[in-house]
């Protein structure tokens, strides 16, 4: 069915009923005119009025209809049908900002998941985010998409808090990258027990997580957080230093390094190992605990923080810390949530925990 019409306010309302019922349009409404096409389908043709595709995304969104551009000034619409399973997988690239930091939330590969996207977009009819290098952005659509698909995904906590029992509302999101996310899970006696009423949900991810959009509640930093919307307290400080595996074979022996791929490269670490000893870096591994395995079986040395080296028997550190590599740790919130009861109880727990180790942390523990 082809539609024309001006864009004036008082007949929004009633294009949206003729929009769910276009068979029973009133012949004698002016500027309007239907014919009968595809089953659910229809086209809106943009004559006069509605400058832009905005005003058709309200008519779309509210008349629970896809909006898909089919040629300049023209718009196809086509009944949506958007599963839960797409909106989560939304809901993961847009928080963290791109494909490769929601591969560990989801466990898809990037190629699955810009697949789906893509898919996602074309159901849709507009796109939702704008790729760039540094990673993906919304787009005003993909904003739109978000604060809703967030209500959907409280509903179905609710629903599924329900069904489980009697499990508590409040779920306290932890972001860190992977070292310092496995320090303190394995830790989690000292942030966390059953008695507290909470629940807690850790993402690991070496991407800076978005925590003003919620996307986390609390976030283990190298940096103070600038954002006027964030608060931010120091834990203290953390070092890095060249270790090795404890037997003097193969990639070790040659005086070879380890390096890095992926994400993990784009940490101040990596970079600083391709600076001074890319050219001895035989061997790379796309993950950081890949690489802590290849420098316990031998194959070379590489640079890790202190407080995983010293903690690893199956490592030596051959050196003192590397003075440019010690970055401060944060401990981040956002600025409403910072007093709410859970979120305190939570980052006072890591903050102290983290102070607590801090020879550890700033490798003041004797070299093994």
């Amino acid at each position: 069915m082809i539609v024309s019409f001006g864009a004036r306010n008082t007949l929004r309302a009633w294009l949206i009923e003729s929009a769910k019922h276009p068979r029973q349009a009133p012949a004698r409404s002016k500027g309007l005119r239907w014919l009968l096409g595809q089953p659910r389908r229809f086209s809106l043709s943009l004559r006069t009025g509605l400058s832009n595709a905005s005003n058709a995304w309200i008519l779309a969104h509210e008349g629970r209809f896809a909006l898909q551009p089919r040629s300049q000034g023209v718009f196809h619409f086509c009944k949506m049908d958007i599963g839960w399973d797409d909106l989560r997988l939304f809901l993961d690239v847009a928080r963290l900002g791109g494909l490769s930091a929601a591969t560990a939330t989801t466990r898809l590969s990037a190629a699955t998941l810009g697949r789906r996207v893509t898919a996602l977009e074309k159901q849709i009819g507009e796109p939702l985010f704008v790729r760039q290098q540094t990673g993906y952005r919304l787009t005003p659509v993909g904003e739109e998409l978000l604060r809703r698909a967030e209500g959907v995904e409280a509903a179905m906590q609710s629903l599924t808090r329900w069904r489980e029992g009697s499990l508590p509302d409040r779920i306290v999101r932890v972001s860190a990258g992977p070292w310092t996310s496995a320090f303190v899970c394995a830790r989690i006696g000292d942030i966390w027990t059953v008695d507290d009423g909470i629940r807690v949900e850790f993402v690991t991810t070496t991407d800076r997580v978005d925590i003003g959009r919620r996307a986390a509640d609390i976030g283990i930093r190298s940096e103070r957080p600038n954002e006027q919307w964030l608060a931010g307290r120091q834990s203290g400080k953390v070092a890095h230093a060249i270790y090795s595996g404890r037997q003097l074979i193969n990639g070790i022996a040659a005086g070879l390094f380890v390096g890095v791929t992926g994400e993990g490269a784009n940490v101040a670490s990596a970079r600083w190992l391709q600076a001074h000893h890319g050219d001895r870096i035989a061997v790379r591994g796309n993950n950081t605990h890949s690489v802590r395995e290849l420098v316990a079986a031998g194959a070379g040395l590489s640079i890790f923080p202190c407080f995983v080296g010293d903690s690893d028997p199956r490592l030596v550190r051959v050196a003192q810390p590397i003075a440019e590599l010690e970055t401060d740790q944060w401990i981040v919130t956002h600025h409403e949530e910072r007093h709410s009861p859970p979120v305190r109880k939570v980052a006072d727990r890591i903050t102290a925990l983290m102070r607590a180790h801090q020879p550890l942390f700033r490798g003041k523990t004797p070299i093994r």
